[in-house]
């Protein structure tokens, strides 16, 4: 777990952690801790996929972790909710108070209680292990984790049977690597380093993104298809790979199902009718295809910026058929990734005791819809009124869609908020009760990857700051006081993390108990999952074809589903908001976690969008200038940048800035919808459309960041 080393004056020692967030890295770290301070995070040399290197953020873990701001005893709000103003209180007084409240409300209807969670942490312990035991027991709403990625997983289950993929460390003997819906550079840094390799290698790197990213920049070839599209343009490169035969025949008869139907929709995508769709040259899909078709290893490296669209599930399907077409599945650097998430057998019924229900069915909300579930009534429809919102490991304020709404329903007086978190967020504005919880660097956790094929431990560096908790501890003590004597409630996160490593052949004898001593572990199994075919679809093929889509009353080929807002599905609505918005992260931002961190919002400045100089000129817009994006949910106040970096007729908003630290106390979530993909039930963050005008005036930014929970 830990090894030592002296110096003239210290005697440090060197803790084995894990980066917690909400990336495809997950990487092993090394944290100095000299006389019970945390000194450094680094990355682990050892570990393959981090290869000493950290992105920006995590390399600044010290300065969150110590942050001025961190909340660091339980807080009472004694303000207006939005306000801010709250009083310390004890734990006791936190807890029992919360608990007689759920208590009230459960005796009531226990599914007006609903936990809201996601990516805050990744782990296993201080995910959703305690937390969905205890809102189990109660018998709460259900909440489908949806914000993310939900719609990309359906589509590659859809044909490829699972989250699965070629490993991550083969791309750098990849000849052609197809970066498709990724700023990898942002975020999906060490397939970059791969990347990298196979360039200097040799390899042609191609990008294709709406906008020209920092990682398309560095491409050989850029290809900016307008958003929403990417179906269209897959469609069309399977035209010309089956018009050019530059197909493998062999691997398509031996293991794939439903091409000729595949070929019959195809033929209808020549690369004309797509370039039209997608407003990039016919002739560029045509040397895609090509190089695609005659390339081998040939690779895709997918990421969920694609899926963030109506049409996102199916876009995903759709190119998940190419690798198939041209045997790419049979080269260790061939094939795809998306996720590697399902190569790891993680033992969920134990962490999160689903037979704590006892038979009960409560409902499911769905956290994109937030917005329009907190300020609903109730009804036969939708059930009962949500009375109390437990948060933790989230904060829907900022990244939930049509953010004022969110807003409104936060504000509800009569709804109980308790947020548990590092930091007064925009959603903690709105709690009745603040608990402080523990930092990475505070608690144990278990970590698998949805980028590599590694299971990594963290080991608590540093006792907890202040009174602060893990989200474990938390939920123990509020299961405590609500009665609920279940042995699984006093287990400790040790023991959890034990649990959540299942005892399964794709984890290759691994456990918790050599891994928090190794830090980190590889999985066993080929490079290459299919070689030789055994897809874990229901006929063990690549199904390009797909029954339970067709049982399901949906199509059984992939479709090209166009976003719910463009100029070709509502054009009355582009006629007054011409401008597509797409709201990538920003780079020293990870969702809305490190907004905070002075140094790193000092390298983003304060809000921006790209706007194409055409589109600049035709509003009067000159670069810097303060402007406003809106529709009719809301507005934003940012800075605008001319820049060809986007294309005519599409703006870039880089996200996601805490409302409270935006010049208009709004981010972009104020302008996106909540209406869902087609599959998966995600969001459709990147399917909106606006307008842009010059600002009249903006509002100053509520506080200083060092001010935040004080």
């Amino acid at each position: 777990m830990t090894t030592a080393s002296a110096s003239d004056t210290y005697s440090d020692t060197i803790v084995r952690a894990a980066c917690p967030h909400d990336c495809p890295d997950t990487c092993a770290l090394l944290v100095t801790v000299r006389d019970g301070v945390a000194v450094s995070v680094r990355g682990d040399p050892d570990h393959p996929t981090t290869h000493g290197a950290l992105c920006t953020k995590v390399s600044r873990y010290t300065e969150r972790t110590y942050h001025p701001g961190r909340l660091l005893r339980p807080m009472r709000r004694i303000g207006p909710k939005g306000s801010g103003q709250f009083e310390p209180v004890s734990w006791d007084v936190a807890l029992d108070d919360i608990a007689a409240r759920l208590k009230a409300i459960a005796a009531r209807e226990p599914q007006a209680i609903l936990p809201y969670s996601y990516g805050g942490t990744l782990g296993f312990v201080q995910g959703e292990s305690m937390a969905a035991r205890f809102f189990h027991k109660l018998g709460a709403s259900l909440l489908d984790r949806t914000i993310c990625s939900t719609a990309g997983e359906a589509g590659l289950k859809t044909v490829i049977g699972g989250k699965l993929g070629l490993d991550v460390e083969q791309f750098e003997h990849s000849k052609l690597i197809l970066i498709w819906g990724s700023n990898s550079i942002t975020s999906n840094l060490h397939f970059w380093t791969y990347a990298q390799r196979a360039k200097r290698a040799g390899a042609r790197l191609v990008s294709i993104d709406p906008w020209r990213n920092d990682t398309a920049e560095k491409c050989h070839e850029h290809i900016q298809l307008r958003p929403g599209t990417d179906a269209a343009l897959a469609y069309a490169l399977m035209h010309e790979l089956i018009v050019h035969d530059r197909l493998d025949h062999d691997y398509i008869a031996l293991h794939t199902v439903g091409f000729d139907a595949l070929r019959e929709r195809a033929l209808q995508w020549p690369p004309k009718r797509a370039a039209e769709v997608c407003g990039v040259p016919a002739a560029q899909i045509r040397q895609l295809a090509r190089d695609y078709g005659t390339t081998r290893p040939a690779a895709i490296r997918m990421n969920y910026g694609l899926q963030r669209v109506r049409g996102g599930a199916n876009a995903v399907r759709a190119i998940a058929c190419l690798p198939a077409l041209v045997g790419a599945w049979r080269h260790d650097a061939g094939g795809l990734l998306l996720s590697s998430s399902n190569h790891f057998a993680a033992n969920g019924a134990a962490l999160e005791r689903p037979d704590l229900l006892a038979g009960r069915k409560p409902r499911t909300i769905n956290m994109v819809t937030i917005g329009d579930d907190l300020l609903r009534e109730g009804g036969s429809d939708f059930g009962p009124k949500v009375e109390a919102v437990i948060v933790y490991n989230s904060n829907p304020l900022a990244v939930a869609p049509e953010g004022d709404k969110v807003r409104q329903g936060f504000a509800r007086d009569d709804l109980l908020t308790v947020v548990l978190d590092h930091f007064q967020t925009d959603t903690a504005d709105y709690a009745d009760y603040l608990l402080p919880a523990t930092t990475q660097l505070e608690h144990v956790d278990v970590h698998k990857a949805y980028g590599h094929r590694y299971w990594l431990a963290n080991n608590a560096a540093i006792a907890p700051l202040g009174e602060a908790k893990p989200n474990t501890e938390i939920f123990r003590l509020l299961a405590a006081r609500m009665g609920f004597t279940d042995a699984c409630f006093t287990e400790t996160d040790e023991q959890i993390a034990a649990l959540a490593i299942a005892p399964d052949a794709r984890n290759g004898g691994i456990t918790w108990s050599t891994l928090r001593t190794s830090g980190w572990a590889k999985l066993p199994g080929p490079a290459a999952p299919f070689a030789q075919g055994g897809f874990p679809t229901p006929s063990g093929k690549c199904e390009f074809w797909s029954q339970r889509e067709l049982d399901a009353g949906r199509g059984a080929l992939p479709e090209v589903i166009l976003p719910y807002e463009c100029a070709a599905t509502a054009p009355e609505l582009a006629a007054r908001y011409p401008l597509a918005m797409i709201s990538p992260p920003a780079r020293n931002f990870l969702n809305s976690s490190f907004v905070n961190v002075d140094s790193l919002r000092a390298l983003e400045t304060e809000p921006s969008l790209l706007i194409h100089p055409e589109d600049a000129a035709a509003r009067g817009i000159s670069d810097g200038q303060m402007v406003r994006a809106f529709n009719d949910r809301g507005a934003i106040t940012c800075r605008a940048r001319v820049s060809k970096r986007t294309r005519a007729g599409q703006i870039v908003a880089l996200g996601i800035w805490w409302r409270k630290l935006s010049p208009s106390g709004t981010n972009v979530n104020q302008l996106t919808h909540q209406r869902l993909t087609d599959l998966g039930n995600g969001p459709c963050f990147y399917d909106c459309l606006v307008e842009v005008a010059a600002a009249t005036s903006t509002r100053q930014v509520i506080a200083p960041c060092n001010a935040i929970g004080h």
